[in-house]
């Protein structure tokens, strides 16, 4: 029996213009924008459309703006009455999954993504975490790695990724050392990322606890359809692991080959991704080729993804 899962992108997938044709073409779609507006006092679809890009990269508006864009195309896909039968997200996007499965309303979900945001910014002074991406190392090695350089400073694992894709987060000075012990192991390349703090990491703690004061106070509703967390690649199907499950994932490394594979696992066939960009797609063909992703960034692409959806089921 086939399945669908719908993922939903991380920070990162940002880009001036996201959203654009939902918020002009699908009304149901350009009321996710108009309430997460209404929620945070500022205006989301501006943002989006216009920018600055120095603006929109800032996590504590990036957030909420992948947020809106992401549930925009969610609207867009409901109304063409496709069902689906498990959702996830990387990272940030695991609240655009809890929103579609019903756990999270949006507007509570969009106002913890921005404090989520602001808490992650405020963790570390900014100039003293770094991330980076070590490409062509299995994770072994990495954690390895890790390891070795964990004697100039914090450095952890923070994301895995897929086959070969490990990205790594900590103090600054730590980090660029792992970055050379990678390079000496044989990494194809390993860089670092343009981002404003090194997440999915011990140094998140402060922001971890801020959060949970925060989730305290929002309802949680179990999910209506099962969603796979970050934190362990397992179901969540209740409120009560819901909360402690955010509040983990922040300090906590993003397991997205293990989460494709759960689903692949429980039968998924069809990934369909949306929101900005393509990241997830690609990254889903490469730990799951036998099965099929898609993305809906846009109408165009979402009626491909649509098309191809009505034709596997």
């Amino acid at each position: 029996m086939n399945a669908l899962a719908l993922v939903f992108p991380g920070q990162g997938s940002q880009r001036i213009g996201m959203g654009r044709d939902f918020w002009a073409q699908v009304p149901e779609a350009r009321r996710f924008f108009e309430k997460g507006s209404e929620s945070l006092g500022i205006d989301l679809a501006r943002l989006c459309f216009e920018g600055p890009d120095e603006l929109l990269t800032l996590t504590a508006n990036a957030q909420p703006a992948i947020m809106a864009v992401s549930m925009a195309a969610f609207a867009a896909l409901q109304c063409e009455g496709v069902k689906f039968d498990y959702v996830a997200g990387h990272s940030l996007g695991e609240y655009s999954a809890l929103v579609a499965a019903g756990s999270l309303a949006f507007e509570d979900a969009i106002r913890v993504v921005r404090k989520r945001g602001e808490f992650m910014q405020e963790a570390v002074v900014p100039g003293a975490g770094a991330m980076a991406a070590i490409l062509g190392l299995d994770k072994e090695s990495v954690y390895t790695v890790c390891g070795e350089a964990a004697s100039h400073g914090v450095v952890e694992v923070a994301n895995l990724n897929g086959p070969g894709q490990v990205v790594i987060a900590g103090e600054t000075k730590a980090v660029e050392h792992a970055i050379e012990l990678a390079k000496q192991r044989g990494a194809k390349r390993a860089v670092r990322l343009q981002v404003s703090a090194p997440f999915h990491c011990s140094l998140m703690g402060p922001a971890g606890k801020r959060l949970a004061a925060v989730l305290q106070a929002v309802p949680i509703a179990d999910p209506l359809v099962p969603l796979v967390n970050n934190v362990d690649a397992e179901f969540l199907m209740s409120r009560e692991e819901i909360a402690g499950s955010l509040v983990r994932q922040v300090t906590s490394p993003v397991r997205w080959e293990d989460v494709v594979r759960k689903l692949v696992k429980e039968g998924v066939t069809l990934f369909l991704e949306l929101g900005p960009g393509k990241v997830l797609t690609g990254l889903i063909k490469r730990i799951a080729p036998e099965v099929t992703a898609l993305y809906a960034e846009d109408l165009s692409s979402l009626q491909v993804a649509i098309n191809q959806a009505k034709a596997l089921f």
